[in-house]
Order: structure tokens, then sequence, then C-alpha cells
């Protein structure tokens, strides 16, 4: 009787191994792929941004005790988006622009001029405004002071 001794070969040692060889390769592998990425918390030109910010909160604050002479209102009859300033800023001394933002559509935006009556009020015609949703901003300056207000109308469809 032949009894044959030889041993039986066992997997895991070696899996044991590679499991430890796959471990440290993929740790590796991902520390440096980690380290390689951008990890900015801030923009390029965070201090200018932080000015133009401050600035803005500024012309808010300063339009505050104006905002009941303030308005931004949509006329559906007339198709309008009507806007009124305080009558004190009206006049030669101010300037200003209106920004027709879109929010659907950035290719609709719209510049306008801010050209105000005595009666702090002007009108811009809707008509070849895409229906929906518009914000409308309002910028404006009187003796070097800046002003800003905003607010959100509806187009609506064109009355027939």
């Amino acid at each position: 009787m032949s009894t044959n001794l030889r041993p039986r070969f066992n997997p895991w040692p070696y899996t044991i191994i590679i499991y430890f060889v796959l471990f440290i390769s993929l740790t590796i592998a991902g520390v440096t792929w980690i380290s390689r990425q951008k990890n900015d918390l801030v923009r390029g030109d965070y201090y200018d941004d932080e000015i133009r910010y401050q600035e803005q909160m500024d012309r808010i604050d300063r339009t505050v005790p104006f905002k009941s002479l303030t308005s931004v209102d949509y006329d559906a009859g007339g198709r309008v988006i009507v806007i009124s300033i305080p009558s004190g800023h009206a006049g030669a001394q101010s300037s200003g622009r209106i920004r027709l933002y879109c929010p659907s559509d950035e290719k609709m935006d719209q510049d306008v001029k801010l050209a105000v009556g005595n009666d702090g009020s002007q009108r811009i015609d809707a008509k070849n405004l895409r229906e929906g949703l518009w914000k409308v901003r309002v910028y404006w300056t009187v003796e070097g002071r800046d002003y800003f207000f905003a607010k959100s109308v509806v187009v609506g469809p064109v009355k027939s």
C-alpha cells in the first residue's frame, strides 16, 4: 500500500497576498488621483468678486428707504412693463439701465437705457418679449450714488 504524501494545494495564502497587493495598489492610485484634483474653494478673483458683491449690497441698502416709491409692474392690457423710481431721482442728474433677464433663454436678455420722465416712470414695450417669467433689474445713479431694484414679472399672452 503506497500512500501518496504529497501536500494538497492550498489557495488561501496566494489569495491573501493578491488581496493585499490589490488593496495597496488601489489605495495608492486613489490617493494619487485625489491629490491631483483641483480643490480650490474660492474663485481666482475672489477679492474683486467680494467688492462687487459688497457694492451690490450697498446699492440695495440705499434703495430700502425708497422701496415704497419704486416699482416694476406688468400692464397686460397695454402689454408694457412700467418701471417707477422716486420722482426726486428723475431728471437730468440721474442715469441708469434696465436689465430684462429671461431665466429660460439667455439669448432673450435685453438691456434698456433708463429714461424716466419727470414723474419717475418709464414704460417698456413688452410685445416683443417671450411669454413667461422675466426678472427686471433696475440700476440707476443719482448724484454719484448707485441704487438697485429688482422684481419678477410674468409676461402674458397677447390679448385679442
